[in-house]
């Protein structure tokens, strides 16, 4: 501890800065205060102590100077020699504030090791940070000093400390605690440092990044220009959508969704997301739409060239074209409630020409035809579309549809409708419950574009065999149309004018190379085809043309064949279907000709009675479902109830009805009648007459109730060669529905009651 000395010296108070021992600093006085306290100074030697003021306090340290120079303008020069504790003051006569202060003189040598590690310590501190800021000649010099003392009171130049620091340091007299502090504050300056350049670094390669990308981008779009590439994805798709005429909310939506790609990185995979969905969105024909074909006669002229018959759908079509015709003459806009929208529902069994008359459609409207199948979708996705979150994400069919017609008013095939999947991995015929509603259909929303599309100038037509297997929501926004099949009069039509040109086409023949007469036809149809529509009719069509392009083939000189009845046989086969098989079968009692309807149309069932010996009981065989099991049972019940009346007696005896063909599925309710016919004949021992065949659900009371499918029914029977045809009575206004030539060759009886089927069958 080196020796202190006590006097008395006028306090130059500093404001702005500290003054440390063995500095050479010039002051400038600008207070009356420090100019008397100069004066004091200058009488009493010229020494003087500078005491600095920090958050309006003196230090309890100052340092004791020498005025070394002076001028006029208040500026002095003093050099600081000690630190001195500041003690007691007065004022003497002048004004001038003398205190009593305490020097503390600093020793000139010091042999501790701690305090050496202290000094390398905080050299190798110091140093660090000025070369960090890029002042190495500083730290060579500092590297210079010995003393501790001097090394630490180097803080007052350190532009990292404030004024407090400074204070604090010059009233810290322990020099190892001086230097504790100063070595601090330097490791906390050296982290700050540190962090700042670690910030600007990432900073400036990021803008490095940056600027890089960019300057490639410019020299790539350079390249492109050069090449005649695309120069700007964003603005060529600003360019689009400027020029292009869509709905508000479509060009908000892809604004919104070009202003994110102009923000985003090329690398990121949403990048090319965006760009996919955006292509999508112009490829959508927002404002495009055909111009309907309003001359109705034109139209059905164009229908009746592509199909023979089906009357009723080319009526609704014509109305529909009439509607539209009417409404655009008048100036009318769209209906709001959305009942503009046709959904129009044909049923029928295969090979009638559903799916090929929406084409028709499309043709005699002059729109554009899109055929959408719906067999064995389950995936309600392939309706709606998918998440844009999803890899691989897709528009639905509708939309893909769209596209495809370039219109948004195109003809709509949703093909087989009865054939749409529903379980537990999705269920479509939801889906599809809005694209069909056409109070709804004019916002559908599409999962995948994410906006509205209006549906309601579209002319959806649906297609199915059968209406049991659709959803009863789905089937109420449709306006079911049947096609119960053809006759065989208009199947001969159709084979002259449609299916042997075609097939005469896919053989390659010339139309003069084969021709097939009237006679010839007619015996295709009656004895190789046994159907509803005409599918199997051009496939023995499609036989006879290869046989005869096969001749052709092999005798190149070969003139024109003319096929006529008798050479059908050679071409074709033998004939596989029979007209007198009614007769056959119901050559014995217990046998009647019932009428049903299947998938593939109207067809001809017999149902066999027959008793053993044994217990009382009733054996039903056939595949039967539950609602023929039940008729059968109703059946039996009637004729025991009215035994007396019937004129029958039931015997304690095994019944056993049989529906061939065992390998076919049945259901439903129109076999009642039949069962109770097949039963009276096999009690009574009258053979049912085999020219007759009948249909109807039966109660146990002898009640003939309605069933349907009356047209099927009536041209199977007709097909099958049957003359009468037995019809409930609630049935008679169906009739209208069966052509005019059947009804002339079948003779249609109408009954109430069992009793009356009974009379005209047996």
């Amino acid at each position: 501890m080196p020796e202190t000395t006590e006097l008395s010296l006028p306090v130059l108070p500093l404001r702005n800065g500290v003054v440390f021992p063995k500095m050479v600093v010039t002051i400038t006085v600008e207070t009356e205060e420090g100019t008397t306290a100069l004066a004091a100074a200058q009488e009493s030697g010229g020494r003087l102590i500078l005491v600095p003021r920090v958050e309006g306090r003196y230090a309890s340290v100052g340092t004791i100077a020498e005025i070394t120079d002076s001028d006029d303008d208040g500026n002095v020069v003093v050099t600081g020699i000690s630190r001195a504790r500041v003690g007691h003051g007065s004022s003497d006569g002048s004004g001038a504030l003398w205190v009593e202060v305490e020097e503390y003189p600093e020793a000139d040598i010091y042999t501790d090791p701690l305090l050496d590690e202290q000094v390398a310590e905080y050299k190798a501190v110091v140093t660090e940070v000025l070369d960090a800021r890029g002042a190495g000649p500083v730290a060579e010099r500092i590297l210079a000093i010995d003393d501790p003392s001097q090394l630490a009171d180097l803080a007052v130049y350190s532009p990292d400390l404030s004024l407090e620091q400074k204070v604090e340091i010059l009233e810290t007299l322990d020099v190892r605690t001086r230097l504790g502090k100063m070595v601090n504050w330097m490791r906390e300056v050296l982290a700050d440092i540190a962090l700042r350049k670690r910030v600007r670094d990432e900073a400036t390669e990021s803008i490095d990044k940056s600027q890089r990308e960019y300057l490639l981008r410019q020299q790539l779009n350079a390249i492109r220009k050069e090449l005649g590439d695309e120069e700007d994805v964003v603005s060529e798709y600003r360019d689009k959508l400027e020029a292009a005429d869509f709905p508000e909310a479509v060009t908000e939506q892809i604004e919104r969704e070009l202003d994110r790609l102009e923000r985003m990185n090329e690398q990121s995979p949403e990048h090319s997301w965006i760009r996919t969905w955006l292509d999508t969105m112009f490829d959508i024909p927002w404002d495009t739409r055909s111009e309907d074909r309003l001359d109705l006669d034109e139209a059905w002229t164009v229908l009746d060239a592509d199909h023979t018959g089906l009357h009723d759908v080319k009526e609704r079509i014509v109305e529909h074209l009439a509607v539209r015709k009417l409404r655009n003459e008048r100036g009318l806009d769209k209906v709001e409630d959305g009942s503009n929208g046709a959904i129009l529902l044909l049923v029928g069994p295969p090979g009638v020409g559903k799916t090929s008359l929406g084409e028709s459609v499309a043709r005699a409207l002059g729109r554009k035809f899109v055929r959408v199948a719906l067999g064995g979708v389950r995936d309600e996705a392939e309706i709606r579309g998918h998440r844009r979150t999803y890899v691989g994400a897709r528009p639905g069919r509708v939309a893909r549809a769209l596209i495809e017609s370039e219109t948004m008013n195109p003809v709509f095939l949703f093909d087989e409708m009865d054939k749409v999947g529903n379980d537990w991995r999705g269920d479509p015929s939801s889906a599809l419950l809005e694209v069909l509603d056409p109070a709804q259909n004019n916002t559908f929303r599409d999962h995948y574009l994410e906006v509205d599309l209006d549906l309601s100038d579209v002319l959806f037509i649906a297609t199915a065999n059968v209406i049991e297997t659709i959803p009863a929501p789905l089937l109420d926004r449709t306006e079911v149309i049947r096609l119960d099949g053809y006759t065989d009069r208009e199947k001969v039509e159709i084979a002259r004018d449609h299916l042997l040109p075609r097939q005469l086409r896919t053989a390659g023949l010339e139309p003069e190379e084969l021709n097939v007469t009237e006679d010839a036809l007619i015996a295709v149809v009656d004895r190789y085809t046994r159907e509803a529509g005409v599918r199997n009719l051009e496939r023995e069509l499609g036989k006879l043309s290869r046989k005869v392009a096969t001749n052709i083939a092999k005798d190149s000189a070969a003139e024109s064949v003319v096929v006529d009845e008798p050479d059908v046989a050679e071409y074709l086969g033998r004939p596989r279907v029979w007209k007198d098989e009614a007769k056959d079968r119901t050559d014995l009692p217990g046998v009647a000709t019932g009428l049903a309807v299947t998938g593939a149309g109207g067809d001809v069932l017999f149902i066999e009675a027959t008793s053993t010996d044994g217990d009382r009981s009733l054996e039903l065989t056939g595949q039967l479902g539950d609602v023929m099991k039940e008729s059968a049972s109703i059946a039996l019940s009637y004729v025991e109830s009215h035994a007396d009346e019937l004129g029958v007696q039931l015997e304690d005896r095994r019944y056993h009805v049989h529906v061939p063909a065992g390998a076919v599925p049945k259901d439903g309710p129109s076999a009642g009648v039949t069962m109770v016919t097949a039963l009276v004949s096999l009690l009574s021992g009258r053979k049912v007459r085999s020219e007759v065949g009948m249909t109807g659900e039966v109660t146990l009371q002898g009640k003939v109730l309605p069933i349907g499918g009356v047209k099927q029914k009536i041209l199977a029977a007709h097909r099958a060669g049957l003359t009468e045809v037995i019809l409930p009575e609630r049935n008679e206004a169906d009739l209208e529905d069966v052509p005019e030539q059947i009804r002339d060759e079948i003779k249609i009886h109408i009954a109430s009651e069992m009793s009356e089927v009974l009379n005209i069958a047996l």
